[in-house]
């Protein structure tokens, strides 16, 4: 006999049914439950690809608009390249001196610095074909010339040559007071207090014979105001912008040297960048080389007319004086970079940069 009654059994069965059939739709839930929780780890485990960051820094104070065009580039780039990279600014020679920024950028300190080539020429020789140089920024890309300098940029600086921006500007000497030419009509400096500056002294101590004085941007004004200098070289374009143009009262014709203005990437940063960020930033630059020339050409125009307006005077050198003037700048600059090559242990590539800087017209 069966050890419960058909009752019990029958009752027992539906239990067990009952049973059977709830462990089934439990076992179901467990099985969706741990695929949901499957799905969410792997969802976890996926990489997520983050943004890069790119710090930057500026060798001028803001108010200057060679400093203010870097803002616009960088504003240019962050907005091509939102959700795959940022740049960010950190300041400008508050941050970190206007002398060390190139230094900084070479020891990963800060990843991108907008500075002057020349600021750099002590350790990348190079630098002094951008100075000399009477061609654009477009038309040294083209012809190569910037890949060149960018392979002196890696070797030399760890570095990339991100950009060459409001190129194809001359420098001016400028003057508190009435310049002086000789009875061939060339400048005589004697008598004055001239600034100095990597980029020309040089030329200023060999060529013009000047005991120059080395000072700071962020320092002119007050050296202006207290007479500490009396002539600065300065691009055509930008006096007003710290109100220099109080003081400076002349300008001396003819310019001489290039604008060289540059953004530089430390290189081990450049390499860990994303293929897609390097491609959006070198577009971005590229574009904003031919860019930031025509507006900084335009400013040099509206600039130059508004301070004849405002009765700064411009003092002539004769034609034969003005191009001795020029070549001699050119000729001072190159010979340092040959120089400077030498003491580095080789001039491979002198001829190839020069060729491609500076042109026949």
């Amino acid at each position: 006999m069966h050890p419960y009654p058909m009752k019990a059994r029958s009752t027992l069965l539906l239990r067990t049914a009952g049973d059977l059939a709830g462990r089934h739709v439990r076992g179901r839930c467990r099985i969706a439950l741990a695929g949901i929780a499957m799905g969410m780890s792997l969802s976890v485990a996926a990489p997520v690809l983050a943004m890069d960051t790119i710090s930057a820094t500026h060798a001028f104070p803001t108010t200057i608009t060679y400093t203010q065009s870097f803002l616009e580039f960088v504003r240019k780039a962050n907005e091509a390249g939102k959700g795959v990279f940022e740049i960010k600014v950190r300041g400008g020679p508050e941050a970190i001196p206007q002398m060390q920024q190139a230094n900084a950028a070479r020891d990963g300190v800060v990843d991108m610095v907008n500075l002057p080539c020349a600021f750099m020429a002590g350790t990348v020789p190079e630098c002094d074909v951008v100075s000399a140089a009477n061609v654009s920024a477009p038309t040294a890309r083209a012809n190569g010339g910037m890949d060149l300098l960018d392979k002196a940029m890696q070797k030399r600086m760890d570095a990339h040559l991100l950009g060459w921006f409001g190129s194809d500007l001359q420098f001016h000497l400028w003057s508190v007071r009435e310049p002086k030419l000789d009875a061939q009509g060339a400048l005589d400096v004697s008598g004055f207090k001239v600034r100095g500056n990597p980029l020309y002294n040089a030329f200023f101590t060999n060529f013009l014979k000047a005991q120059v004085i080395n000072v700071n941007v962020p320092e002119v004004y007050t050296a202006l105001e207290r007479g500490t200098i009396e002539i600065m070289g300065w691009p055509e374009i930008g006096i007003q912008d710290a109100n220099w143009n109080r003081f400076l009262k002349y300008r001396i014709d003819p310019g001489f040297f290039s604008v060289d203005v540059m953004v530089i990437v430390n290189k081990k940063k450049w390499d860990s960048l994303t293929p897609r960020t390097r491609e959006i930033l070198s577009k971005v630059s590229q574009e904003f080389e031919v860019e930031s020339m025509k507006a900084m050409r335009a400013l040099a125009d509206t600039q130059d007319a508004d301070l004849r307006k405002k009765g700064l005077q411009f003092v002539k050198q004769s034609p034969e004086a003005g191009r001795k003037f020029v070549q001699a700048a050119v000729d001072e600059n190159l010979k340092r970079m040959k120089e400077r090559m030498q003491k580095s242990g080789s001039v491979e590539g002198y001829d190839a940069l020069v060729s491609r800087f500076i042109t026949t017209k």
